[in-house]
């Protein structure tokens, strides 16, 4: 892995921006902020905030950011709900495929995840209550609707990545596990979002290298966790009292991390994600940490 086969990149969320019309920030300064810090590249965010067509397209190239994807949640295993769903992912493909790109490798990976469940959501992360995940009988539709909507993606030219994320139903390291057996849909594998469901990101590259097509590199912090689980915090209470740090300031190995993407020739986009509350956020301290995360992975060699 070197600076050539890897791009970097930031992403909104590290801003708490989760609707276009709730950003504390507007889409300009975002991308004028990433490109000052030395950011190569930006996940979308919520669809519309950065624009789209000519208009998405301009805005890159202005900022010299190139787009590297963004999340896509579907109700899998649920027909009429999945359905439904299926609209909000053929726009995002639009928007996807009409920026141009110079090299296929840093397309925009479409980011298939699951809507938050309220009951997990409540209780992020590990031990996770057995009675709130699916069911055998329910794993073979699950994943057929994933299956559909990788084939979806690939059909418009677009490499799918799977997103594994507290508070939904694929969450566990078990539960991916299962998901990658049962489709062949590619992951998007988060560090920070691994850690915290009790997995350690240099061995699922070592054990899914190959299958790994986009990264969101994120710290986390157990501790932070355990405690907000203790007192019956949910995972917006993680992601505010400290679940999710800046890179380096956690417990994740990323030296270990990026030496294992290395032995496996990774080549794509690491995207930069510190995830913030959509409401009163600190952007002096967000913007700081966003250049202090591109200084840290320039001491990695990137």
């Amino acid at each position: 892995m070197t600076a050539r086969n890897i791009r970097i990149a930031n992403a909104p969320v590290s801003y708490g921006i989760y609707a276009p019309d709730k950003a504390p920030v507007g889409p300009d300064a975002l991308l004028e902020g990433f490109e000052a810090s030395g950011y190569e590249g930006t996940d979308s965010g919520p669809l519309g905030y950065l624009g789209a067509g000519e208009e998405l397209s301009a805005r890159l190239k202005r900022y010299g950011q190139g787009l590297a994807g963004g999340w896509v949640d579907l109700r899998y295993g649920d027909p009429e709900g999945f359905a439904e769903d299926l609209h909000g992912l053929d726009a995002a493909l639009d928007v996807f495929a009409a920026v141009p790109v110079d090299d296929p490798a840093f397309a925009p990976r479409p980011t298939l995840a699951c809507p938050a469940d309220p009951a997990r959501f409540a209780a992020p992360g590990v031990p996770v209550d057995p009675e709130l995940q699916l069911k055998e009988e329910e794993w073979a539709a699950f994943a057929a609707d994933v299956q559909r909507a990788a084939d979806r993606c690939r059909a418009r030219g677009l490499e799918p990545v799977f997103h594994h994320h507290l508070g939904t139903a694929v969450e566990t390291p078990e539960e991916t596990r299962r998901l990658l057996e049962l489709t062949d849909v590619s992951l998007c594998l988060d560090t920070g979002h691994w850690w915290l469901a009790g997995g350690d990101p240099v061995a699922v590259v070592r054990e899914f290298g190959p299958r790994i097509r986009q990264v969101h590199l994120k710290d986390a912090d157990r501790a932070a966790h355990a405690r907000v689980r203790e007192e019956g915090g949910d995972l917006w209470r993680v992601v505010g009292e400290g679940g999710f740090r800046a890179l380096g300031e956690g417990e994740v190995d990323f030296a270990g991390f990026l030496e294992a993407l290395r032995a496996h020739g990774y080549r794509g986009w690491l995207v930069v994600e510190q995830d913030a509350l959509p409401t009163g956020q600190d952007l002096a301290r967000i913007a700081a940490d966003q250049r202090a995360n591109r200084k840290f992975l320039r001491g990695e060699g990137l």
